[in-house]
């Protein structure tokens, strides 16, 4: 894991959203980062490579199977990992 993902990994893991994670999860033909199966929500930590647009068809599977995708910078985390879980709080 990056350090942005294990930082954030700390903090999902404990459950403090009150709902339970898993990490590095096979969704179809990806991987998600981070993923709780009960509300089919996907974390996914992005770095430089993911530049705006790379991951539009990746994201539009998702949506067509009714999953939901929040995107999380790197510097994020790792200015602030709160912020990143207020994100991912935003979107429970």
């Amino acid at each position: 894991m990056t350090l942005p993902e294990v930082l954030l990994w700390n903090e999902v893991k404990q459950q403090r959203l009150g709902v339970k994670f898993r990490r590095q999860v096979p969704i179809g033909p990806y991987i998600g980062d981070f993923y709780c199966h009960e509300l089919r929500l996907i974390v996914e930590l992005d770095g430089w490579q993911h530049a705006e647009g790379v991951d539009a068809a990746r994201d539009s599977w998702l949506a067509d199977r009714s999953y939901r995708v929040v995107r999380i910078w790197n510097s994020i985390v790792l200015d602030d990992v709160e912020e990143a879980i207020m994100m991912i709080r935003n979107r429970l």
